[in-house]
Order: structure tokens, then C-alpha cells, then sequence
């Protein structure tokens, strides 16, 4: 029974970090440059980087679906089958990955380093609160920033498509972009800027949770930034599911 009340133990800790986190955008201070540095963070320098996975994962996409598609000779819908997947999965998906990879593991190593030098302790004894100060910039910045950077895979991801499709496949340029834009409609636009919100705020609080969380010194910091990957990686999938789950039967 040990390892279910660990289990029930860190769900509680979790929920209670994510509704104080909430909690504080209706109290100040709001630190607001703090938000805006996280969001630079989070955003900015992760653009280049997204866009390189949009761009490469529209044109595999593109690759892998010419041969499928020459066999029931619908390739004019190469268009088509690039768009709603990234839109509807692999975009918010792939962005979620990388930014867990990139900013969530950072979050994780810099609060992690903060605990093990004190300065978390240093803090409340000014009387600042961590998880107001610390905390909730970097969700609001995950949060916010997350959606953003799926849009910008999204449209690399077609681009990527797009030459695939005319210098590989010898596809129509107009017709490529006449089928991948037809066939986006509100639901999938809804689904695809959904998903990314929940997952910038699963990369975001796991991080910091992570984060605030560690012991054991310098040996902790990299535990802990190792557990911040995997678990937000984790829940990102397994939300995916649901919230495919969901927005399907709210379709039909």
C-alpha cells in the first residue's frame, strides 16, 4: 500500500501547486516582467526549433502518404492528409515534446538548483512567495506561448508538404494549397489550439513541480530534470487521448 499512498501523495501536491498557481493571477503583485522574460523564453528561443520539426514532419508526412495514396490514385489529396494531421495531431503533439524536452527540463534544473542552494528558503524569508514569484510566470508563459509556437509547426509543416509535393510528387502547387486549406474546418482549428493550451500548462506546472521538489543536491537537480521530461512527456500523450476522446464526441 506504500506506493499507492506515494502515488496519491504526489497527485495531491501536484493539484495543490496547479490551483495555487491559478489562484495567483487574481492577486498581486503580478510580476509581470518576470512573465513577459518566461514567455521570451519559452517562445522566441524555441522558434527555430519548432519550426525545423514542422518543416520536416509535414514533408515525411507528405513522403510516407504519396505511396498509400498513388495505390487508390488520390494523390491530389496529399494536401489534405498533411494538414488535418498536423492541425489536428502531430502539430500540438510534436510542439508539446520538444518544449517538454527544451523548457520543460530548464525549468525543472533552475528551480531544482534554487532549492538545493537555498535560495527557495532565502525567499520565503523575505516573505515572497515562491510559487507567486517562481511558479506561475513560467505557467502563464508555457500556457500562452505553447498554442503560439503549434501554429508556427503547423505552418512550416505544410510548407514542408508543399515542396515534398511539387518536387517529389510533381503536385499542382494550387492544388496542394486548395486541398490542405479546404479542408481545415472550425472543429479541427478548435482542436488543434486546445490541445496545445492543456499541454503548455501540463510542460509548465510538471516542470516546476519537479523542480521545487528536489533534494539530494547537484545529484537531485539532474533526478529531478530527468523525471520533469518523462512525466510531462507522459501526461501529454495520455491527455492527448482524451482530449481527442472528447472533442470527437462533441463533433458528432
Amino acid at each position: 500500500m506504500r506506493p499507492i499512498h506515494h502515488a496519491l501523495f504526489e497527485i495531491q501536491e501536484f493539484s495543490l501547486l496547479c490551483f495555487r498557481s491559478i489562484a495567483n493571477l487574481f492577486r498581486k503583485p503580478r510580476y509581470l516582467q518576470d512573465t513577459f522574460q518566461q514567455m521570451d523564453a519559452v517562445g522566441v528561443a524555441s522558434a527555430v526549433i519548432i519550426m525545423l520539426t514542422g518543416f520536416f514532419t509535414g514533408g515525411v508526412l507528405a513522403l510516407q502518404s504519396s505511396k498509400s495514396l498513388q495505390s487508390f490514385g488520390a494523390i491530389n489529396l496529399t494536401g489534405q492528409l498533411v494538414s488535418l494531421a498536423l492541425v489536428r495531431e502531430l502539430g500540438p503533439v510534436l510542439t508539446a515534446l520538444m518544449i517538454s524536452g527544451r523548457v520543460g527540463s530548464g525549468i525543472a534544473s533552475e528551480l531544482g538548483s534554487m532549492v538545493v542552494t537555498e535560495q527557495i528558503d532565502a525567499m520565503r524569508a523575505l516573505g515572497t512567495d515562491p510559487t507567486k514569484k517562481l511558479v506561475t510566470p513560467r505557467m502563464v508563459a508555457c500556457t500562452t506561448m505553447v498554442p503560439l509556437l503549434t501554429v508556427l509547426a503547423d505552418f512550416f509543416g505544410l510548407i514542408g508538404g508543399w515542396i515534398v509535393s511539387f518536387y517529389t510528387l510533381n503536385l499542382n502547387t494550387n492544388l496542394y494549397w486548395h486541398t490542405a486549406m479546404r479542408s481545415i474546418h472550425f472543429s479541427d482549428a478548435f482542436e488543434g489550439l486546445i490541445k496545445p493550451i492543456v499541454f503548455g500548462f501540463i510542460v509548465g506546472m510538471v516542470g516546476c513541480y519537479f523542480g521545487l521538489r528536489t533534494t539530494g543536491g547537484t545529484r537531485g537537480v539532474g533526478k529531478s530534470t530527468t523525471q520533469a521530461v518523462v512525466f510531462a512527456s507522459v501526461l501529454v500523450i495520455i491527455s492527448d487521448f482524451f482530449l481527442s476522446k472528447i472533442v470527437l464526441e462533441l463533433r458528432f
